[in-house]
């Protein structure tokens, strides 16, 4: 896992660039992204959604297992932004776990279950469950 003081380099290190000639860092294509507040910083999903996430929430083992798979999958983005290897209904849900703590072996199997999936679209839709869907026969 990534430490903190690592975490804390890199996080800098990306700030210095966002405010280097422009004020902050964007997908290309996508405009109008305001700068995160004081205290936050952006990150996007592999499906490009835009999440605003507590600077406090980097001292979660949560969060920092997603930050070192990110630097496995895409490496530490230069001139862009920061990509977590999860679709948005996956992060949206870790952001819940994390706003809401659940039990410390939850969080464990959670982080297990986060390494040994890549955090797939297929992994979000085994851990959220599959939604109803009715099938009819018109024949």
């Amino acid at each position: 896992m990534i430490g903190l003081k690592k975490l804390t380099v890199i996080a800098m290190k990306w700030q210095k660039m966002a405010g280097v000639g422009r004020r902050s860092i964007a997908l290309p294509g996508i405009s109008n992204c305001k700068q995160a507040n004081k205290g936050h910083f952006v990150v996007y999903s592999t499906d490009l959604r835009r999440f605003v996430i507590p600077l406090a929430y980097l001292h979660t083992n949560i969060f920092r297992e997603l930050f070192e798979m990110s630097e496995e999958e895409f490496g530490l983005p230069t001139d862009g932004p920061i990509i977590l290897p999860c679709n948005a209904a996956f992060l949206e849900y870790v952001i819940y776990i994390v706003q809401n703590p659940a039990s410390k072996n939850f969080l464990k199997a959670l982080l297990v279950f986060m390494v040994s999936s890549k955090c797939s679209a297929a992994a979000s839709y085994r851990l959220m469950g599959p939604s109803p869907i009715t099938i009819h026969n018109f024949s």
